[in-house]
């Protein structure tokens, strides 16, 4: 099946709506983990870091970066989410930026805390492969693939 195929009726091709839904997936689960993590380092004490480890940053408890990871990170993950369901041509751009703020928001938080968590991983991957989707969905992917450009 080539790209070019389209959805009966829609005008969009198959994979457009691949993209869609896998983008959807990924800022889902980022919004839900990036509203609940806030939740929990905001309502939950730091979710049980110690104090210590925001030594030698600009904060002082962990109310701050609770409410930058709800509505900045978040928020970001939000606004993505409703260009898509709203079908604005940015969205694909929106997503990508989601995701960015997402792996700048983990490697933040890895220069700052000296905790080391699986958790890192998930949500700087999930934000990567949020980047390469809305990259690809901008269709800056060459047709065909391994095709060569002249030589001049």
């Amino acid at each position: 099946m080539s790209d070019a195929a389209e959805t009966p009726g829609t005008g969009r091709s198959l994979f457009s709506r691949a993209y869609r839904i896998a983008l959807g997936i990924v800022a889902w689960f980022s919004l839900l983990s990036c509203l609940g993590g806030a939740a929990a380092i905001v309502f939950g004490d730091g979710m049980g870091m110690p104090l210590e480890w925001l030594d030698g940053s600009p904060f002082t408890s962990y109310l701050w970066p609770g409410i930058i990871l709800g509505v900045v990170v978040g928020g970001s993950q939000a606004v993505a989410l409703l260009a898509q369901w709203r079908g604005f041509a940015l969205a694909r751009g929106a997503h990508i930026a989601a995701g960015l703020v997402m792996t700048i928001w983990i490697f933040v938080e890895l220069l700052i805390i000296p905790g080391r968590s699986p958790l890192h991983t998930i949500y700087f991957t999930a934000g990567a492969v949020q980047i390469v989707l809305g990259t690809l969905a901008l269709a800056a992917w060459p047709h065909p693939l391994l095709a060569r450009e002249p030589r001049g």
